[in-house]
């Protein structure tokens, strides 16, 4: 069994309170038997201090009386003493073996309660255990027998459900049937006229996304039953107008048709436009992804932005260029004019006396740095000179007892020349 422990509130320690008890009554039976030990000595501390007094007494006595009767005195107290003595050690031993077995008793006791205490926490534990598991076994009972109950209730369940669904699941299959057949009527009928509406939702995307990305150009919105395309975008800068037209067709079909780049060439020479943008849901058999088809370009909805962009920007670079290139020649005489005329040479002269008055503080510059240079050179020899002389004139006198400087111990050859040059 093991021995109950509890947790001391402080430092969290687990103490045996078994082997507490056991040590404070071993520590009490200890202090009671040094304390009777101690009354016993005194006691007996007392007697031979009685023992000592009757001796001095007997000693004043023998003093007192003459010849004979002093050694005979002297035998009965030492005989006297040695019997209190041998009394005394007896009483002492007795007095510690009734205190050990009175401790040992005791301490039978205290185990035996201890044994006892034991005895009881294993029974304690044992009906404990048999307690957890009889309601165990009393819990897995009662959930089996429940979950019989229940699968017993759920195929009842399911079993009248199923007969009483079945009728209406023919019901329900026999509905399913009939709208399928409509659903798929329907679904005939939208499809003869979706071409049409996803091609017009195709249409409205481009023209609204055209007005959204670029404010500055003209949407022209080509009319339901009109001639020619879906919209034609005007291109307009800040600077510039009409630097050029696109025209875009939208086709949101299965198929593609050759048919359509034709007809859209001739709807563009007929609005005169720049270029051609097809787009298209199906790509040509012979194209993967946007590309130039007969003088169209043909892309998906998804690259519709990006082409839009790099088209709309080519337009603006060509209508530059062309702009750039009216007038060449009146341009070219003012070109002239201005660099015959005196706004030029002014020009370039404020940029030449602004480089040469740069260049004259550059030179400025440079020759106070070379003096100021020259003048710390000098100033250099002369503290060299003075520094030398000096160690000279000390080694001199105090010969090599003097540390050695590096810098200032010279060979004839290397030794530096002290003439000052000016």
């Amino acid at each position: 069994m093991q021995p109950e422990t509890v947790t001391c509130p402080h430092c969290g320690q687990r103490i045996d309170v078994n082997e507490i008890v056991y040590h404070q009554l071993e520590d009490k039976l200890t202090k009671e038997f040094n304390a009777r030990d101690a009354q016993r000595k005194k006691e007996i501390s007392e007697q031979l201090a009685a023992l000592d007094k009757q001796r001095e007494e007997l000693s004043r006595s023998k003093q007192e009386l003459a010849g004979t009767i002093e050694d005979e005195v002297a035998t009965r107290i030492k005989a006297a003493t040695e019997d209190i003595r041998v009394k005394a050690r007896e009483e002492a031993s007795r007095l510690q073996a009734e205190a050990v077995k009175e401790l040992q008793r005791e301490l039978a006791e205290k185990s035996a309660q201890a044994k006892e205490l034991y005895t009881v926490q294993a029974a304690l534990e044992r009906l404990k255990r048999e307690k957890d598991e009889l309601k165990g076994v009393i819990e897995a009972e009662s959930e089996k027998k429940l979950t019989e109950t229940l699968h017993r209730e759920r195929d009842k369940i399911r079993k009248e459900i199923e007969d009483r669904s079945l009728l209406k699941l023919s019901e329900k299959e026999m509905l399913i049937d009939q709208l399928r057949t409509q659903l798929t009527e329907a679904q005939r009928k939208m499809e003869q006229g979706s071409t049409q509406v996803q091609g017009e939702a195709q249409e409205l995307v481009i023209e609204e996304w055209l007005r959204t990305a670029y404010p500055l150009d003209t949407i022209e919105e080509i009319k339901k039953g009109a001639l020619g395309a879906d919209c034609l975008q005007t291109v307009n800068t800040r600077t510039r107008l009409n630097c050029g037209t696109i025209y875009y067709e939208s086709k949101r079909t299965k198929g593609f048709q050759p048919a359509w780049i034709e007809k859209f060439k001739n709807d563009i020479r007929e609005r005169k436009a720049d270029i051609g943008v097809l787009v298209t849901e199906t790509m040509p058999a012979d194209m993967s992804r946007m590309g130039l088809k007969s003088g169209i370009w043909v892309c998906g909805l998804h690259e519709f932005k990006g082409l839009c962009a790099v088209l709309r920007e080519t337009l603006i670079q060509i209508a530059a260029i062309s702009s750039a290139r009216e007038n060449i020649g009146s341009k070219m005489e003012l070109l002239y004019d201005y660099l015959t005329g005196t706004e030029f040479r002014q020009q370039v002269e404020a940029i030449v006396e602004g480089f040469t008055q740069m260049q004259e503080d550059l030179q400025s510059e440079k020759r106070a740095i070379q003096q100021r240079w020259k003048k710390r050179e000098k100033q250099l020899e002369k503290v060299l000179l003075s520094t030398t002389t000096m160690y000279g004139s000390v080694k001199g006198i105090a010969g090599d007892t003097i540390g050695s400087v590096k810098q200032l111990d010279f060979d004839d050859e290397d030794e530096p020349d002290t003439t000052e040059t000016g």
